[in-house]
C-alpha cells in the first residue's frame, strides 16, 4: 500500500530517473559510483520530501545531485588526520626510538599543548570537539548552538594558529618588511 509520500515521490522524482543518470554520467567520471550516488540522492531527497515537498521538484532533484557531486569532490579533497598513538601498535621497535627522539616527541608534544591551550576558547572548545572527539560538523554547530559556517571559520583559524604557533608561521624577512612599509605608506597617504 502507498502512502502519498510515495506515490508523489515516484510521480515527480523516479520518472527524471534516466536523466539524473545522463547528469551523473556527466559530472561524475567514476562509473562505479553513480548507482550509490543516485540511491544516496533519491534517500537525501526522500527525507527532505518528508519534512516539506518541494515546490519544484525536477529542480529541487538536480540541485540536489549537484550539491552532493560537490559533497562527495570536497570530501575527496579532505586528508584525514588519524591519531597516531603509542610507540608500539605503530610497529616501531622500542630499542630504535633513541633518548633524543623520545625527548624530542614529548617536545613537541608540550609545545601542540601550549598552542592548542593559547587558542581563544570557543575556537580551542570546536577544534576540540571536531578533531579530538571526532564530532561531524553539525554535531559540532548543534552542541555549541552556532551554525556550522561558524564552525567552519573556528576550525580553519584554529589550524592556522596551530600551524603559526608549531611552524613560526609568522611572516619575517624583506617580503614581510617590504608589505609592512608599503601598509605604512599607505596610511600617511590617507591622512
Amino acid at each position: 500500500m502507498q502512502n502519498d509520500l510515495d506515490a508523489w515521490f515516484i510521480r515527480e522524482i523516479l520518472t527524471h530517473e534516466a536523466a539524473l543518470m545522463r547528469f551523473l554520467q556527466r559530472h561524475w567520471p567514476q562509473r562505479e559510483d553513480h548507482h550509490d550516488l543516485r540511491q544516496e540522492l533519491y534517500a537525501r531527497i526522500y527525507e527532505a520530501a518528508a519534512k516539506a515537498l518541494p515546490t519544484q521538484p525536477k529542480a529541487f532533484l538536480f540541485s540536489s545531485a549537484r550539491n552532493l557531486l560537490t559533497d562527495r569532490q570536497r570530501r575527496s579533497k579532505v586528508v584525514s588526520i588519524e591519531p597516531m598513538g603509542d610507540f608500539e601498535p605503530s610497529l616501531v621497535l622500542v630499542d630504535e626510538v633513541s633518548p633524543e627522539r623520545w625527548c624530542g616527541g614529548r617536545q613537541t608534544l608540550r609545545r601542540v599543548s601550549d598552542a592548542f591551550n593559547q587558542l581563544p576558547d570557543r575556537c580551542r572548545e570546536v577544534v576540540w570537539l571536531r578533531r579530538v572527539e571526532d564530532l561531524s560538523q553539525k554535531d559540532v554547530a548543534r552542541r555549541l548552538g552556532i551554525s556550522e559556517k561558524t564552525v567552519e571559520k573556528h576550525i580553519a583559524k584554529g589550524m592556522r594558529l596551530l600551524a603559526d604557533a608549531l611552524f613560526g608561521g609568522e611572516a619575517t624577512g624583506p617580503v614581510a618588511s617590504n608589505a609592512a612599509e608599503g601598509g605604512a605608506h599607505a596610511r600617511h597617504q590617507g591622512d
